[in-house]
């Protein structure tokens, strides 16, 4: 089982998304919330889909393509520090990638099968990566961070996200 990262792992800003993973085992939990995350979004509505809780706020569709996109750029992050690269990652602009991304011209359906597809890749990774990856330190958010930590933030990621879909998108409407 993969250990839970220490605090000095990571930048502080990530605790967020770390402390809502349970105690089990992480390829469990990231396997287990790719079938959650597909189950809630399965078969919503057009209006469903295009819903946001707030004028300026995305839309479902908006926030799916999110969570893939940020799943997509923590796995290089992973990758390049699980190989024993020190490059230093800048934050990304998710801003910036949402208004170049068009969300809302693209069918749901296709959406959430992207969302599947990097999951697959991301767990692909994370099984496949030698025991001593794991503690290997790349630079995130001007902070060292390793390898170990940057998995548990794809999934709490993915945790913080679902339950502002159950909270904001799903149950308001």
């Amino acid at each position: 089982m993969l250990k839970r990262p220490k605090k000095d792992e990571y930048d502080l800003y990530f605790e967020r998304y770390i402390e809502l993973i349970p105690n089990k085992c992480l390829f469990d939990v990231l396997k287990k919330q790719q079938e959650v995350t597909i189950n809630l979004l399965r078969g919503l509505s057009s209006e469903q889909e295009e819903y946001r809780y707030e004028a300026k706020k995305w839309s479902l569709k908006e926030v799916v393509g999110h969570m893939a996109d940020v799943e997509r750029v923590l796995n290089y992050h992973l990758l390049t520090v699980a190989r024993g690269d020190t490059v230093s990652f800048t934050p990304f602009d998710k801003d910036l990638y949402m208004a170049n991304a068009d969300f809302s011209q693209r069918d749901f359906q296709d959406i959430l099968s992207d969302f599947s597809i990097v999951r697959q890749c991301t767990s692909s990774l994370i099984t496949n990566l030698p025991n001593d990856a794991w503690i290997r330190t790349g630079t995130v958010l001007n902070h060292p961070t390793t390898a170990r930590a940057l998995a548990y933030i794809i999934a709490g990621h993915e945790l913080h996200h679902q339950r502002i879909i159950k909270e904001r998108y799903l149950l308001k409407q």
